[in-house]
């Protein structure tokens, strides 16, 4: 999955032991969103359905 580096930059905000679980769990909203690379607005749709 491809990230934009600003998408990159806001997932270096998430504490480094929770930052893998935190990317599965965006890559995973995008696909099933239809959705191959992750953008600031992708990342922030998953961060809002994930709380």
């Amino acid at each position: 999955m491809e990230w934009t580096a600003d998408a990159e930059a806001r997932l270096k905000e998430i504490p480094f032991f929770v930052r893998p679980a935190a990317r599965k769990k965006i890559e995973k909203f995008a696909q099933e969103q239809g959705m191959s690379q992750i953008t600031v607005e992708v990342y922030e749709a998953a961060k809002k359905q994930f709380g």
